[in-house]
């Protein structure tokens, strides 16, 4: 099975035991090989993107032994109709141990797992070793194919069956448990979430987590889905349900007689239908037993009342929204769907504490760019607001959908040849439509995985320790601000305060901070309670002094910033406004490469502006020469002194970085700040430094505590473009430089005596 499987192959044994059940109620003797139930049953790689879920085959074959019939579940997982190369050598051992035997493809389809609808000609046509295929829901055909082959033996011509769907889910015997070695079985459960190499497990498997169905079908004729594939074109979908009786029984069995933990309910749509989720509930609760509903609810149909009896028994609730559009919700996807109350739902899911996992789909043909932005920014509100983990998915076309209709037309009449559908839903696009194509997809789809990957709240904290400075820069955010020191004792309640939070990033920032006595005290401190990454972001004119850059790069830092801003005294001291500094800063540097013990790393700034955006190439080569491996492109902030009058031609500036990236990308690392995605095409990973501010709280000297990515996003706007942009959900947009005025400054927290002492001082003072 692929490791971007989108079902759970590890419940499609479900099949296996409920067939044996009616076969065995017709007094067959059956016997049931589950090969995630051997003494071999393992989790194991075949390569980086395929895993073997099970037994190895010769142990499964082994197990079968003597046989009159042997009947193999067929699944999604073995992408009809292309020969699966582990289904063809279990086959071709099976044929070789049993060349008389009649042996027999069934799918089994009971709900629940996308269905790839495939002629059941080319199935035959991928394995010759087998007599026949049993299509769709086999329970109602079963038996009778089982009496015919075992009378006759294996038929000359192979047969395919075709199995209607069961109307009376309540005449079905339980599924057959019994039959399987369940400890085997937990135990091959614990190795899939071992050895599958994924993070958390919104539905765990632990314990015994046992499937079932409750339901099978579902009513409603949303375009990607693949349910009811049995049903004809002109017959109105539908869903079959357990009696309330029927449920008890199931239940019951299920807990008591196999001992299950948990339950995962693969339905469809498991709530429907009110009184009968109502009953389901209720059995689950009067028996103490964990669930879980993976496959989704209809989040219009769950009550505050069915919420709070979920409450400490399920994992996750998992609803889908399909699309944040309501337009598309309706005309394109078809699933009379009012968002509303999606968002209600996730809501109160959310205040009592139950996780939310909520479903979206892109691609879908009929929606634009803007609408996919839409959902994409609707996702993130849910889970901004409401902790709900969003679910994104491509638009797959699976045979038979109304989808694969829609994909086929848009598509110009081809679509591309797929041997494996789960990967498309996570990682390869196929749709297209006039205002999209599958590249399109794709960059939308990373765009959100890396707005998702860092919106888990603070990660570093950047503390201004002090506003005075020794340099003017001409662009400089903290602009005209007094030259004022934090508070010592402040800086390390608040330094405390993010650790305990779990934060291990700090960056000392300014004015400059090696003009702040307390700055190597701070950052042993920081050391001391816990803090791994701390850096120091400087100008580098303090270390020229050996004894201060030997006490700055051996106290405890990780990394040290210097701000380079041309690469000769005249280009630099124009944007610095002092003479001396280009010499001082660049003596600096050497110092502290000849102090910095192993383990510190050394890197560069320089913020592009008119007058040196062109020297670009020449300061990553100064840098090179001064033995920093680490190069941070900064675009303007527009705060302070950095207005429109030192800002560069952005598309010039961007093109120059762009050539300096492509030539040194092999030898150092490179950041690029402040700048939209759409200045860099097939650069966006280099601008991902920029959007990582979202992680950041920056602490200013008057000790005012902001998340750095909304303070900044307070000059930034969207132009009309940006609407269909793939990249908008992960950008800010673009500066507004024209007019840039001062930020406020408040005194309100720092004491003011001190203030006033400070303010009534020279603006050169330092102590």
């Amino acid at each position: 099975v692929s490791r971007d499987f989108i079902d759970y192959p590890y419940h499609s044994d479900l099949g296996v035991v409920q067939a044996a059940a009616v076969l065995a109620e017709q007094s067959m003797a059956v016997r049931v090989v589950d090969a995630y139930a051997m003494a071999g049953s393992t989790l194991s790689a075949l390569d980086d993107n395929y895993v073997l879920m099970g037994a190895p085959i010769s142990a499964v074959v082994d197990a079968i032994g003597d046989a009159g019939l042997i009947v193999v579940r067929y699944t999604p997982f073995h992408r009809p109709p292309h020969s699966d190369p582990i289904l063809r050598e279990l086959l071709d051992a099976l044929r070789l141990q049993t060349p008389e035997v009649p042996i027999v493809l069934a799918d089994l389809y009971q709900s629940g797992e996308h269905y790839v609808d495939r002629p059941g000609n080319e199935i035959l046509g991928a394995y010759p070793q087998v007599d026949g295929f049993i299509k769709y829901q086999a329970e109602s055909v079963l038996t009778a194919v089982c009496e015919r082959l075992l009378s006759d033996g294996r038929p000359d011509t192979p047969f395919v069956e075709l199995g209607p769907a069961v109307a009376d889910l309540d005449a079905l015997p339980l599924p057959a448990w019994e039959l399987v070695d369940l400890e085997a079985r937990d135990a091959f459960m614990a190795d899939v979430v071992a050895n599958l190499g994924r993070g958390g497990w919104a539905f765990p498997i632990n314990g015994r987590t046992l499937p079932a169905v409750s339901s099978r079908g579902c009513p409603y004729r949303c375009a990607h889905c693949s349910s009811n594939p049995s049903r004809l074109p002109d017959m109105p979908k539908r869903q079959y349900r357990l009696s309330e009786q029927r449920l008890g029984e199931l239940v019951r069995g299920l807990v008591q007689d196999h001992r299950a933990t948990r339950i995962d309910f693969l339905d469809e749509m498991v709530n429907v239908e009110t009184t009968h989720f109502d009953a389901l509930l209720a059995h689950l609760d009067a028996h103490g037993v964990a669930y879980d509903f993976p496959n989704g609810m209809r989040a219009d149909w769950v009550t505050k009342e069915q919420l709070a009896t979920m409450v400490g028994r399920i994992s996750t609730l998992s609803v889908s929204a399909e699309s944040g559009v309501q337009r598309v919700v309706d005309e394109v996807v078809g699933k009379k769907l009012d968002l509303t109350r999606v968002e209600a739902t996730v809501a109160e899911a959310s205040r009592l504490k139950i996780p939310t996992l909520v479903h979206f789909i892109i691609g879908m043909p009929g929606e634009t760019k803007a609408d996919i932005n839409g959902t994409l920014e609707y996702a993130l509100k849910l889970h901004s607001q409401y902790n709900a983990w969003p679910a994104v998915q491509f638009a797959t076309p699976l045979p038979g959908t109304r989808l694969a209709t829609t994909a086929l037309e848009a598509a110009g009449g081809t679509l591309p040849e797929v041997a494996d559908f789960g990967p498309l839903f996570q990682h390869k696009p196929v749709t297209r439509d006039v205002d999209f194509t599958p590249a399109d997809l794709q960059a939308f789809k990373w765009t959100f995985d890396q707005r998702m990957g860092i919106n888990h709240g603070p990660q570093k904290v950047i503390m201004n320790v002090t506003y005075r400075c020794n340099n003017r820069c001409n662009f400089c955010a903290v602009g005209n601000r007094k030259q004022l020191d934090g508070n010592f004792g402040y800086q390390k309640k608040v330094l405390l305060e993010y650790r305990k939070l779990g934060l291990h990033s700090v960056d000392f920032d300014g004015g400059e901070p090696t003009l702040y006595e307390n700055l190597t005290t701070l950052i042993r401190y920081c050391r001391k309670i816990g803090y791994s990454a701390i850096n120091v972001t400087t100008n580098g004119r303090m270390c020229v002094y050996p004894d201060y850059a030997k006490r700055l790069v051996r106290s405890g830092l990780s990394t040290l910033l210097f701000s380079v801003h041309g690469a000769d005294a005249e280009t630099h001291a124009k944007n610095v406004g002092v003479p001396e500094a280009f010499e001082q800063t660049t003596e600096g540097i050497r110092q502290c490469v000849a102090f910095a013990p192993r383990g510190v790393d050394l890197g560069m700034n320089i913020t592009l502006t008119k007058s040196n955006y062109e020297q670009l190439p020449a300061v990553t080569q100064l840098a090179w020469d001064l033995n920093l491996r680490w190069l941070n492109i900064q675009f303007l902030t527009p705060f302070g002194r950095a207005t429109s009058r030192v800002n560069p031609d952005t598309h010039a500036a961007a093109d120059t970085t762009m050539k300096v990236i492509g030539e040194w990308r092999d030898k150092m690392k490179f950041q690029v700040i402040n700048l939209p995605f759409c200045f860099m095409p097939g650069y966006e990973e280099f601008i991902l430094g920029d959007l990582l501010k979202i992680q950041r709280h920056m602490v200013f000297v008057n000790n005012s505590d902001v998340n750095l990515y909304d303070y900044l996003k307070e000059r930034r706007s969207y132009a009309p473009e940006c609407e269909s942009c793939p990249r908008k959900v992960f950008c800010g947009g673009f500066y507004d430089l024209d007019e840039c005025t001062e930020p406020p400054w408040e005194f309100d927290i720092m004491d003011p005596d001190e203030v006033l002492r400070l303010a009534d001082a020279d603006s050169t003072y330092q102590r």
